[in-house]
């Protein structure tokens, strides 16, 4: 005999399948047959991740209307913010997750400014907890953590000025388009970016401590995107570290302290980023990048601070000097007379007038 299913598993196959029949029942067919799609990618099954048919199904609506791929992502955050499941919410996040690396542009548009009426793209999941179990709690963080990665994902976009993690971007010869984009950035903007792409280490590192639950297939396929996340987060950092490393003579003070400042940060992050991905490759180079960006950019500042010291002593030393050929010597005498050399009916006097200042 099989292995009886808990009553949780019974429930949620039960739920989905009224969700099927609700959505094969609606009224309007376009909406209808986006529902079924973002169902079937996010039942309530606890071990396995969306099948790739179901994502690509999904994807698929971005290739019509732009009415077509707003309905898409409409479901998949009804689906998302309607659920008490952390399965469901992983398996959300996961589906939005492929939409932003390998959906169309009217798919990530639609995604970048949900909801339209603010324009911001706000999971609303910091608070989220599926307390049924011991089981679902920890799944619950493993999805608040997720839901801060993608969060990140979209702001570092915006600044970047496009979808850095997204698969046509790194395989249209996106690295020499970078490169010629990147030289006509300012010094500041340069910085800016960077400081962006630290935040998305930073994000990432925040992963909950339960790493062994990497073993479900749920949480392995959410690292395995943000695995490819950083990736390319680190594509995109030694690139404008390599850039910023032929300008460094020409970054003001506070550019190079900024600087200094993201190396600081993304070093910090280093024993957490090797747990996460020990299999990572061009660590050795990246880090090496780090670290010398790191020293230079502090070696300037320590260089432009002395400068400043001398110049300051340099001009507490001229002061004395400028000010004795002013004023006269203390107690030095000075007789007062008046226009044309006389005195009119007044004894002279000698006036005394010291330097001296209080």
């Amino acid at each position: 005999m099989g292995r009886k299913k808990p009553v949780r598993e019974l429930l949620g196959i039960f739920k989905d399948k009224a969700s099927f029949i609700k959505a094969t029942l609606s009224a309007k067919c376009t909406t209808s047959s986006v529902q079924v799609a973002v169902l079937r990618a996010t039942t309530h099954s606890p071990t396995s991740p969306p099948p790739d048919h179901r994502i690509t199904a999904i994807l698929s609506l971005g290739h019509g209307t732009r009415l077509a791929a707003c309905k898409c992502i409409q479901a998949v955050m009804h689906r998302l913010h309607g659920t008490r499941s952390a399965y469901v919410v992983l398996k959300c996040l996961i589906t939005l997750h492929n939409i932003v690396t390998r959906g169309s542009f009217m798919l990530r548009d639609q995604l970048s400014f949900y909801p339209s009426a603010g324009g911001r793209n706000f999971l609303n999941l910091l608070t989220f907890s599926d307390k049924t179990n011991v089981e679902s709690r920890e799944f619950s963080s493993w999805a608040r953590w997720y839901a801060g990665v993608l969060e990140r994902n979209l702001i570092t976009s915006r600044v970047l000025g496009s979808f850095f993690s997204s698969s046509s971007s790194i395989q249209n010869n996106q690295a020499h388009k970078d490169r010629e984009i990147l030289r006509a950035l300012l010094n500041s903007d340069l910085v800016r970016e960077t400081d962006a792409l630290v935040c998305m280490v930073e994000e990432i590192c925040r992963v909950p401590d339960t790493l062994y639950n990497q073993r479900n297939d749920l949480v392995y396929e959410a690292m395995r995107l943000v695995g490819e996340d950083y990736r390319t987060t680190q594509h995109y950092i030694m690139r404008r570290l390599g850039e910023l490393g032929d300008r460094l003579d020409g970054l003001s003070r506070g550019e190079s302290a900024e600087l200094a400042s993201c190396m600081k940060r993304l070093e910090d992050c280093k024993e957490r980023l090797v747990e996460m991905f020990v299999n990572r490759k061009r660590n050795v180079e990246f880090w090496d990048l780090v670290s010398q960006t790191k020293m230079k950019a502090a070696k300037l500042e320590e260089e432009r601070g002395m400068v400043l010291v001398n110049m300051g002593r340099k001009v507490g030393e001229a002061a004395p000097s400028r000010f004795g050929k002013r004023v006269v010597e203390p107690s030095q005498s000075l007789r007062l007379l008046p226009c044309g050399g006389q005195w009119l009916d007044v004894d002279r006097v000698h006036l005394t007038v010291s330097t001296a200042i209080a």
